[in-house]
C-alpha cells in the first residue's frame, strides 16, 4: 500500500446529520495542517427524489448499511422542492446531482442540501456556473466536478462531434480521451479558481476499468483536489463487481482516491456493502462486524460447506458488531492453521465441526449442531471483548491437526447440482 496522496480537504454535512471530511494532508486555506480522512463510501438512490416517503426510506436504508454520503438526482423542480421535506428526515449528508439545469443547483442549495455535483459536459455556460459557485460559497458547500466519458463528447455540433469521435476512436484512444477529460477539467476549474473557490472534489469516470485507472492517475498528478473514484455504467452486480474492483482497488493501493462509489444496475445497497468490503480488505477502513473467511472447496470437504458458510454469514451479520475474524473451513488440512489465526473458527472432521476460540478447542459437535454452537461461541466471545476480558487477534496455543476421521467427502457433486445464484434487484 502506498501512502495516500495529500489533497485539499473538503467537509460536507451539518451539526444535525454529522460531518464527513474528504481528502486531506495539505494545509487548509489558513495554513493549518490537515490529516487525511478515511476513504468514505457513498452511493445514489435509485428511486425518484420527488417521491418523498420512498426516497427517505431508501436513504435511511442505505445509511444503515454503512453509506456515509448519499446522492440524489434532481432533474426537475419538484425534486429540489422535495429536498426540503427529505433532509429533516435523514441522518446522512446529501448530495444533489445536477446535470443539465443550473437552476436545480440553486434550488438545491436553498433547500439545504450538503453538496452539489456538476457535470462540465452538460452545464457549460460560464455565467450559470458562477451563479452556482457563489450560492455554494455563501453556504460553505463543496462542489464535485464530475466528468464522465459519455458526457464530454460534443453532441450539439455534428461536425465537431465527428471530429472528437474520430480522435477518441483512433489508434490512440486512451491518449486522446485522457487529453479531452483533463482539458475539460482545467477549463471548468479555472472558473472556480477565478471565484476563489477551492472546496472541490473531482471525478473522471468511464465504463472501461483501464481508462479509469489511467484517468485518475493522470488527474492526481495535475490537481490537488480530493478524488471521487468510480466506474460508470459498470453493469449488473455479477460483472460490475469485477470491473469496479479492478479499477478502484489498484488506484487505492497506489494512494489515489478519497471517496468511492461502486455503481451497479441493481439495488444500491450492494454498492454500499461491496464498497465497504473493498476498503476493509485494503485496510483503509476499520471493519464493523465479522471478518469472515472460508475455504473454497476441494475433494477433502467433510460437511455441506456451501450451506454452512451462507448460514454463518447471515447469522453473524445480524448479531456480531465487533470486527472479529471467523474462519469456516471444510477439512482438517488448512482448518487448523486458520483456526489458530482466527478469533473463532470451525473446521470439519467426519461430518462434525471442531470449534476453536482464539486457538483453544471448545467443542466437537455433529454437523447439525455446528451453526448454533458456532454462533453461541461468537456471541460469548463478543461479550468478553466488550467487557475487556478478551482482545481481538490474540493467539493462545498451537493447534495440532487431528488424524482424519472417516472417508473424505467431495465438493464436486455439490457444485454440479447447485443452481445459479440470483440477486434480487429493486
Amino acid at each position: 500500500m502506498q501512502p495516500r496522496r495529500p489533497t485539499r480537504q473538503i467537509t460536507l454535512g451539518d451539526a444535525r446529520v454529522g460531518f464527513v471530511k474528504i481528502g486531506g494532508g495539505l494545509p487548509d486555506r489558513n495554513g493549518n495542517p490537515t490529516t487525511p480522512a478515511p476513504v468514505s463510501v457513498q452511493t445514489m438512490t435509485a428511486g425518484y427524489t420527488h417521491d418523498i416517503a420512498t426516497c427517505v426510506r431508501e436513504i435511511n436504508k442505505l445509511h444503515a448499511a454503512g453509506a456515509e454520503i448519499v446522492r440524489v438526482a434532481v432533474p426537475e423542480k419538484k425534486d429540489t422542492e422535495a429536498l426540503k421535506h427529505i433532509l429533516p428526515q435523514v441522518r446522512v449528508p446529501i448530495v444533489a446531482d445536477v446535470h443539465f439545469h443550473f437552476q436545480r443547483a440553486l434550488e438545491a442549495v436553498e433547500s439545504g442540501v450538503h453538496k452539489i455535483r456538476l457535470n462540465p459536459g452538460n452545464i457549460q455556460d460560464r455565467a450559470q456556473v458562477i451563479e452556482v459557485i457563489k450560492a455554494c460559497k455563501s453556504r460553505n458547500l463543496p462542489i464535485r466536478v464530475g466528468v464522465n466519458e459519455g458526457s464530454i463528447i460534443e453532441r450539439r455540433d455534428k461536425q465537431k462531434r465527428m471530429k472528437e469521435l474520430g480522435a477518441v476512436f483512433s489508434d490512440q484512444k486512451h491518449g486522446h480521451l485522457l487529453a479531452i477529460m483533463i482539458a475539460k477539467l482545467e477549463e471548468y476549474l479555472d472558473i472556480f479558481y477565478e471565484q476563489d473557490f477551492y472546496d472541490i472534489s473531482i471525478s473522471a469516470k468511464s465504463m472501461d476499468a483501464a481508462i479509469v485507472v489511467d484517468a485518475y492517475t493522470e488527474i492526481s498528478k495535475r490537481f490537488d483536489h480530493p478524488l471521487h473514484l468510480g466506474v460508470t455504467h459498470a453493469g449488473p452486480k455479477e460483472t460490475g463487481t469485477i470491473r469496479s474492483v479492478a479499477a478502484l482497488g489498484g488506484l487505492l493501493i497506489n494512494g489515489v482516491g478519497d471517496t468511492i462509489r461502486i455503481s451497479y444496475a441493481n439495488d444500491p445497497i450492494y454498492e454500499v456493502q461491496d464498497g465497504l468490503e473493498l476498503l476493509y480488505a485494503l485496510g483503509l477502513k476499520t471493519r464493523v462486524g465479522v471478518d469472515l473467511i472460508a475455504c473454497p472447496t476441494c475433494g477433502r470437504i467433510q460437511v455441506d460447506l456451501f450451506t454452512l458458510i451462507q448460514d454463518v454469514r447471515k447469522s453473524l451479520a445480524e448479531k456480531i458488531t465487533v470486527p472479529m475474524k471467523v474462519a469456516v473451513m471444510g477439512c482438517i488440512v488448512n482448518g487448523p492453521g486458520e483456526a489458530e489465526g482466527a478469533d473463532v473458527a470451525v473446521f470439519a472432521g467426519d461430518r462434525r465441526g471442531i470449534i476453536y476460540v482464539q486457538g483453544e478447542r471448545v467443542a466437537n459437535v455433529p454437523e447439525p449442531e455446528i451453526l448454533p454452537r458456532l454462533l453461541k461461541e461468537c456471541l460469548d466471545f463478543q461479550t468478553k471483548v466488550q467487557r475487556g476480558e478478551a482482545k481481538l487477534g490474540e493467539k493462545k496455543v498451537e493447534i495440532i491437526p487431528p488424524d482424519p476421521l472417516g472417508e473424505l467427502g467431495s465438493g464436486y457433486a455439490k457444485i454440479a447440482s447447485a443452481t445459479p445464484l440470483t440477486v434480487r434487484g429493486s
